[in-house]
């Protein structure tokens, strides 16, 4: 078994943000503690089925990880680390909002292994965090992050959002400049989606909220590389800067398209040539796994099998690697590497995919050289017409 990532879901909110169709649920905490034996139970077995791999990055995501009482998530830790064998040097994330940990919390993050947190900042104006539905102010998300800094994490992300209803490009300048201020070593920047089914998606088709503006939301975008290009962070992946050293290694593994494993309701996984996901509902979830799994190690689609909770199993033929690689590959600034492609898959991109890179090239989408192909700025901006080229 090859070296993977780990994520965690954590389906577990205080409120749910009307933006939001992640698998999360707000005014469930009393599921908590039998979440937390279910999880566990999950995290063993998959060490007994998989062989305890090596495991270089683990991620806590949700849902707000943060919410969970601080015990409940040394106990997790823990069961990684006698399920698996995690890398000394691992990075080990947890996703967390500002109001939800205090100094004590952070202590004992750092204590269990955590050295990088992610906070949901989404914004640096007061007006757009109550639009967006935020329990947090800015004042709330600055303490926050310079909390977590002086408690000692060397590795502090943010998260912040564009295209917001209302949102001007002037507010926008003033969330980017608030957050160069703060200095953190990563910065996630996402432009709103309205997913169906969510209520900030209903409220705009029945016209309490203006539709998102996708070339305000395009300039925004602009305007972000403008700035954080030119203050020494690296746009190493579409929606993410970061000062050299501090990409963030779990989310790499995904835009290179290697394995991970994804625990706990609704989580997806990537490994031995399957895609597969978990059933979403945390009652349900643990319900199957109220007691420990009788499971021995196995290999490929059988080892998956052995999951009760597995709901979705997909096979990954060699095409499909091939196309997901290259437009996976192509998020990052350094684009396909071709010397690597070749050694993982014996052909080259060049041959398989001759007219869709001479295509995006003649418009100006991609660029190429014998060592990389990779997305133009233009490129960045109309991505999605370059990626549905290689289905």
């Amino acid at each position: 078994m090859q070296t993977i990532a780990l994520y965690l879901h954590i389906p577990f909110c205080e409120t749910k943000c009307p933006y939001c169709d992640f698998n999360t649920y707000a005014k469930i905490e009393s599921l908590i503690p039998a979440y937390i034996s279910a999880l566990r139970n999950e995290i063993v077995a998959w060490g007994q089925i998989l062989d305890h791999p090596d495991v270089k990055t683990i991620f806590f995501g949700g849902g707000t990880p943060s919410y969970l009482p601080p015990p409940e998530l040394v106990s997790v830790v823990e069961t990684i680390r006698t399920s698996f064998r995690v890398d000394p040097t691992a990075e080990v994330t947890l996703e967390a909002n500002p109001g939800d940990f205090d100094r004590a919390n952070l202590a004992t993050y750092l204590d269990c292994g955590f050295n990088r947190i992610s906070i949901g900042v989404q914004s640096l104006d007061d007006t757009l965090l109550s639009t967006l539905g935020r329990r947090h102010t800015v004042d709330d998300a600055i303490s926050a992050f310079q909390m977590a800094s002086d408690a000692g994490f060397k590795n502090v992300s943010i998260d912040l959002m564009y295209g917001l209803p209302y949102q001007t490009i002037e507010q926008w300048e003033t969330t980017l400049k608030g957050a160069l201020d703060l200095g953190p070593p990563h910065i996630s920047m996402y432009a709103l989606t309205l997913e169906g089914g969510t209520p900030m998606e209903r409220w705009v088709t029945n016209g309490q909220l203006p539709e998102p503006d996708s070339d305000l939301a395009a300039d925004m975008y602009i305007e972000a590389q403008r700035i954080f290009d030119r203050s020494g962070y690296a746009h190493y992946e579409i929606s993410n800067w970061a000062i050299p050293g501090f990409e963030s290694h779990h989310n790499l593994v995904y835009w290179q398209n290697e394995s991970y494993l994804g625990v706990g309701p609704g989580a997806h996984s990537y490994l031995q040539h399957h895609r597969f996901s978990n059933l979403k509902p945390p009652r349900e979830y643990v319900q199957k796994l109220k007691e420990p799994l009788a499971v021995h190690r196995a290999e490929n689609k059988a080892a998956i099998g052995l999951m009760p909770v597995v709901a979705e199993i997909e096979h990954i033929d060699a095409g499909l690697e091939m196309a997901e690689t290259m437009i996976l590959g192509l998020r990052l600034d350094q684009g396909i590497n071709v010397k690597k492609f070749v050694s993982r898959f014996d052909n080259s991109p060049f041959c398989l995919y001759e007219t869709i890179l001479s295509d995006g090239i003649q418009k100006g989408l991609l660029e190429a050289t014998e060592e990389a192909i990779t997305l133009t700025n233009k490129g960045r901006l109309l991505s999605n017409e370059v990626f549905s080229q290689f289905f």
